[in-house]
């Protein structure tokens, strides 16, 4: 039929999709995957996390100060940029990252969960970039130009859930140590 398209709805709870807690058996679940797959162009919509070996190796956390939500690359859909997200649920005194450099550009970005006060972070980021320090305590996003030292940082307080996303565009995350 000329003009007419195909509509997909996400079956579920988004809740349980945010934190990760659909069974293999949750007919929700089911349902979404069969529609998913009469779809041509669902292949390209991301609905749970997937992480490559590199991040899956990641040392665990006992503190459970962050949640990932999803993560996006070149190996989940070919094509793809990188793009990771998640949570930071409280204060830690682990530091996030070492300062690096990327031979791409790179953006990252802190999100308030109020929705009165968008634009108030919850807490306080301590973020280096380029070699200086800043304390983050609005809502943000950072660009970080190809070859910029950047990092590292800490979650220093947290009053309500922080979202934080980085994305790049380049099909994988690949960061490059800074000497001492």
């Amino acid at each position: 039929m000329a003009g007419s398209r195909k509509v997909h709805s996400w079956i579920g709870d988004p809740q349980k999709q945010l934190i990760g807690c659909i069974d293999e058996g949750d007919e929700d679940r089911q349902e979404e995957e069969r529609i998913m797959a009469e779809s041509i162009y669902g292949k390209y919509i991301v609905t749970e996390l997937k992480l490559p070996k590199a991040v899956q190796q990641e040392a665990p956390d006992p503190e459970k100060y962050r949640s990932r939500l999803l993560y996006l690359d070149e190996e989940a859909i070919k094509g793809a940029f990188y793009l990771s997200s998640g949570w930071y649920l409280k204060a830690s005194d682990t530091q996030q990252a070492e300062a690096h450099t990327h031979d791409f550009d790179e953006v990252v970005a802190f999100f308030g969960t109020d929705p009165e006060n968008p634009l108030d972070l919850g807490g306080e980021i301590e973020f280096w970039l380029g070699g200086e320090k800043h304390m983050l305590n609005n809502s943000c996003l950072i660009f970080v130009p190809k070859g910029m030292s950047h990092c590292p940082y800490w979650i220093r307080k947290v009053n309500r859930p922080i979202i934080h996303f980085s994305t790049a565009p380049h099909g994988t995350y690949v960061q490059k140590e800074d000497e001492p």
